[in-house]
């Protein structure tokens, strides 16, 4: 099972002033809350519980559009593994713990 979505984060995103003026980049924390929009995207049903593991792997910047790749081996599964790439390089990863049937 998996599920894509394509995201951008605007320039004018509030987390961003401040952020490495000059040359801003997206925090992570950013990225990861897109993430698990993506997941309820997927499945309104889950909740996190918890980030397994994830690394950081390029920067993201303002207005860059990127893809998030959410995958789980079944529909029960208690970890959803995901990715981001922006332009076919990957820039984030990992694994989230997940509960299904939380509404």
């Amino acid at each position: 099972m998996t599920f894509e979505v394509c995201r951008v984060i605007r320039a004018d995103h509030p987390s961003l002033p401040g952020h490495f003026p000059g040359a801003p980049l997206v925090p992570g924390v950013v990225i990861l809350d897109e993430v698990l929009a993506a997941l309820i995207e997927w499945h309104e049903d889950s909740q996190l519980t918890g980030i397994r593991t994830v690394k950081f792997l390029a920067p993201l910047k303002p207005e860059q559009p990127f893809t998030i790749s959410l995958s789980a081996k079944n529909e029960r599964a208690g970890e959803v593994h995901f990715c981001c790439r922006a332009e076919d390089r990957v820039i984030v990863e990992g694994r989230l713990e997940v509960c299904r049937g939380v509404k």
